[in-house]
């Protein structure tokens, strides 16, 4: 291999890959930067760092709206959450860097692709399923499953023998993931399960104690199972997101702590926020409530589960995504209306809400009089509802024929 292309966020960890893969491959190195929407404050001075590292080269390519429009919102349509709870930050985020990874690596004539991520996490399986799918031909380089480096500290101790600058220390406690979705963190005492998370955990979000004391309410317009606009702003997608996570945080909103099955067979501790997309998604839910029928909603939630599951799993880039997105499309196409969401100290709460193609009819639900509605007719429904139990019940007491 003469040329990897490494996936590099300038971390500990890549900062140690770009000097290990020219000494051990004999390669170039060059570093490719996405970003996500995790902040200025992680990208400051990236490219500068990954030449002091030894890269050649650094690509930042700018993905924040590619990646709200054309994952983040075919996502949200599904309505998937995994395992019930985490709304998928990270593994919503692979699939896109590993394909801006592979441009990259074509852009330049690289023969490798390489990635920091340990043998014992998920985004291995996400990242080499991604270049599988779309760069068979290049070679894939794991640092973490080769070298005998094993900590942090002899992660630090590896780069000052090679005086390379890091501004990371033994002293840090937590790993942490972000992007404009959400922030993850695992780690620390978040490895004790019997520990709650104290606030230094959390980042993103205020702690719902300390949030105003007055509900805040926001008025989300949603077209064909896209928001569309904010308090009445039109907005991209991205724009929307970014505009409902500063609402959202501020009250507390989004955070979670979950012990999930990951792919590699482990249970695994992690505490999200994820203020934005919780209020996102609590407003498709909303709008889901009038426009489906019981049996389309039943037909969503499994379609939910299977997109959070093959995403969870780095199935992005296969004929099943596609399959699951394309009936999920279908179940969105009047998922139209406006929602107005109550936020108050960690919670968010639809509490207004209509549609053009709701299903709710007041003058068939009222318990006031009607003039719609014969409630007489309902005799005749019950008894071939429970036809059934009463053919059975009747065999029981004698074999007498229904």
């Amino acid at each position: 291999m003469k040329k990897v292309v490494l996936a590099y966020s300038g971390g500990l960890d890549t900062s140690a890959i770009v000097p290990w893969l020219k000494e051990n491959y004999d390669c170039e190195v060059v570093a490719f930067v996405a970003d996500v929407g995790q902040g200025a404050d992680e990208l400051a001075g990236v490219e500068a760092k990954a030449k002091a590292s030894g890269a050649s080269e650094c690509h930042v390519v700018d993905l924040k709206d590619v990646f709200v429009k054309d994952y983040i919102y075919p996502t949200l349509k599904t309505g998937a959450i995994y395992e019930g709870t985490y709304l998928l930050g990270t593994a919503m985020a692979r699939p896109i860097i590993a394909k801006a990874q592979v441009e990259v690596a074509r852009k330049v004539g690289a023969d490798a692709l390489a990635h920091g991520c340990t043998g014992k996490g998920n985004d291995q399986v996400r990242f080499e399923s991604c270049y599988a799918a779309l760069a068979p031909d290049l070679q894939v380089i794991a640092p973490w499953r080769e070298w005998s480096l094993d900590s942090r500290e002899s992660l630090l101790n590896y780069l000052a023998e090679r005086h390379i600058p890091c501004s990371a220390s033994a002293t840090k406690i937590y790993s942490r993931d972000a992007n404009a979705w959400h922030i993850s963190h695992e780690g620390g005492e978040l490895e004790d399960l019997w520990c709650e998370p104290s606030e230094q955990v959390w980042t993103l979000t205020q702690s719902p104690e300390q949030a105003p004391d007055q509900p805040e309410y926001v008025t989300v317009a949603i077209a064909a199972g896209e928001i569309k606009s904010i308090n009445g702003d039109a907005l991209s997608p991205y724009d929307c997101l970014e505009t409902l996570n500063q609402l959202a945080a501020k009250h507390g909103v989004g955070r979670v702590d979950i012990v999930e099955n990951r792919l590699v067979g482990m249970k695994s501790r992690g505490c999200y926020e994820t203020p934005g997309g919780t209020v996102m998604m609590t407003a498709l839910q909303a709008i889901d409530e009038l426009v489906l029928d019981k049996a389309s909603r039943s037909w969503k939630a499994s379609l939910s589960e299977q997109f959070a599951q093959l995403l969870y799993d780095g199935r992005w880039f296969t004929p099943l995504k596609q399959s699951v997105l394309a009936g999920a499309e279908a179940l969105t196409m009047r998922a139209s209306g406006d929602v107005v969401l109550k936020l108050y100290k960690g919670q968010v709460t639809a509490v207004k809400k209509r549609s053009p193609y709701s299903l709710y009819s007041e003058d068939f639900a009222t318990f006031g009089a009607d003039e719609v509605y014969n409630q007489q007719h309902a005799e005749g429904f019950i008894r071939l509802f429970s036809l059934p139990s009463r053919i059975a019940a009747l065999q029981q007491q004698g074999g007498v024929d229904g």
